[in-house]
């Protein structure tokens, strides 16, 4: 095996990987197809082992290559966070960014880690953009989106930023009226809260049972529809009927017991990320300000709201892993 590998070819092969179709690889990257194969075809033999199965139908990543597309854009992100670092400390970033999030989170979160942001850097004009469907990021031209939820287009580039997870909740109100909740089809008979709201399927809740791994499918639907998080969150507190919403949304709720989890074994993964459509090495702006965010989340738990809420009063650092 070659001990001096090429980061030109790690970068192609992580594209390639990330599309599954060397023509899309190469538009994507600005080469030609024949490139992108002579790319993939050193590394291979490099490496000593083949990368992807290849048919006249679709092309996958074997064993070895998705273990070295894991290792391979870890290389990529240290030699980029080596170049930025040495560029950061050389030029004074400026400019116009453009961030995207949803409406709640973005009032409540992302707005105040933003302020943070600016005053560090007080040459980049930030415009932050709330809206509660997901953008095209090119076609809006849009730098930088926070989201909450693990649907990720495989066009874009993702960097997580917390942990989190959606929970079924509602009033102790609608629980004594109702029947009682056993299992995830007895949802179906209840007013269930829909939220048609950026990466959510209407009225389709996910869940996964966190003791056992299972996963359920449950078509829900209710008299109350809503493409707002936090109109939904203020039925369920009038006991209006049960809603699925993130944990940092609802834990101050049940911290005060205004709410309950129903079924508290089941869950939606719904993690924070930072999303952008292009490698960070590209920008000096959108790579401080994933770093920021990186650093803000450390400090930050659900329930922290910074619209009512200090700085200084963050509490236990929020777990990454």
């Amino acid at each position: 095996m070659n001990t001096r590998l090429s980061l030109e070819d790690f970068q192609v092969f992580c594209t390639a990987a990330r599309f599954l179709n060397f023509s899309h690889a190469a538009q994507y990257m600005g080469v030609t197809p024949g490139y992108v194969s002579k790319r993939i075809h050193s590394l291979e033999q490099d490496l000593g082992c083949r990368l992807f199965h290849r048919s006249t139908r679709q092309v996958t990543l074997t064993e070895q290559g998705e273990r070295v597309y894991e290792l391979g854009m870890r290389i990529l992100d240290s030699a980029e966070e080596l170049h930025e670092e040495i560029v950061a400390t050389q030029n004074d970033p400026r400019g116009i960014l453009r961030v995207s999030t949803s409406i709640g989170f973005g009032r409540r979160i992302v707005a105040h880690a933003l302020a943070e942001f600016s005053a560090q850097y007080p040459g980049i004009e930030i415009r932050l953009n709330v809206v509660d469907q997901v953008l095209d990021l090119a076609k809006h031209k849009i730098d930088l989106d926070v989201r909450i939820g693990d649907e990720i287009s495989p066009h874009y580039i993702a960097r997580r930023l917390a942990n989190n997870h959606r929970v079924l909740c509602a009033s102790p109100a609608y629980l004594s009226r109702m029947p009682r909740i056993n299992e995830p089809q007895d949802l179906i008979s209840h007013h269930c809260l829909v939220i048609k709201e950026r990466d959510h399927p209407v009225g389709l809740w996910k869940l996964v049972n966190s003791d056992s791994g299972q996963a359920y499918n449950v078509k829900v639907r209710g008299p109350l529809v809503t493409n707002n998080g936090e109109i939904a969150v203020a039925w369920a507190l009038a006991g209006r009927g049960i809603v699925l919403r993130s944990i940092w949304d609802v834990m101050p709720h049940l911290r005060k017991g205004d709410l309950k989890i129903v079924l508290p074994n089941l869950r939606q993964e719904a993690n924070i990320w930072a999303v952008y459509p292009e490698r960070l090495s590209s920008s000096a702006k959108i790579k401080l300000c994933v770093q920021h965010l990186e650093r803000f989340f450390m400090q930050w738990e659900p329930g922290d709201d910074f619209s009512e809420m200090p700085r200084g009063a963050l509490r236990t650092p929020f777990p990454m892993d």
